[in-house]
């Protein structure tokens, strides 16, 4: 019985980081480790969702001579304990969809990587702008994405303003609001520095590529 209460205990501090985690992997496109690289993040996410409590739990007090908040109690400290874990795991997010943190940091020459899951979702991050999608067979198309795969063999592109590109021929489809591409069918994805040498006939050679 003691080894269950044990458990149990831990458990219960640690579900601060698993519900910081599982906002984090909620909102981004990060894949889920392995159960006991979790278990680690979540001890350091609960570790870090402790240590502010205490600063919380003054200001709040302070807060409290001024509005009637109520008394400190277990039930007033778990809910601050999980709406700080929610915050926390939003705030991670903020950061890992947008690589502020990491820009500074490879700025300040402390690391060279980005706050990306992968080379593929920074790049779709980072480059907003119209797309070719070079099919098997030779096939072309030009669009505007609004949804993308977050791996580049799974999932489908959603391209809007879309045409068919056959040499310096552009087959605009105006009768479709939208349509999907099969990530499996894309060879190469290019970014277009300018719409108008798409409009021209021109080569794209100046725009920036990812291949798949």
């Amino acid at each position: 019985m003691d080894d269950i209460s044990k458990l149990f205990d831990l458990l219960l501090q640690l579900i601060p980081g698993f519900l910081a985690a599982w906002v984090l992997y909620g909102f981004t496109s990060y894949v889920k480790p392995s159960q006991f690289e979790r278990v680690v993040q979540a001890l350091i996410f609960s570790f870090l969702i402790k240590a502010v409590l205490p600063i919380e739990k003054y200001l709040l007090l302070k807060l409290g001579e001024i509005f009637e908040l109520g008394t400190w109690s277990s039930d007033s400290e778990l809910f601050t304990t999980a709406i700080t874990a929610i915050l926390f795991g939003l705030i991670c997010s903020f950061f890992a969809n947008n690589d502020k943190l990491y820009k500074h940091a490879r700025y300040l020459r402390l690391t060279r990587r980005t706050a990306y899951p992968s080379e593929w979702f920074g790049a779709f991050s980072e480059n907003v702008t119209f797309t070719v999608l070079h099919l098997t067979g030779s096939r072309r198309i030009y669009g505007w994405p609004i949804q993308w795969p977050s791996e580049p063999s799974n999932g489908h592109f959603l391209l809007v303003s879309a045409s068919w590109l056959d040499g310096e021929v552009e087959i605009p489809l105006d009768a479709s609001e939208s349509i999907m591409i099969p990530a499996k069918d894309v060879e190469m994805v290019e970014f277009v520095k300018n719409v108008q040498e798409i409009k021209n006939g021109s080569k794209v050679s100046e725009s920036t590529s990812a291949s798949t």
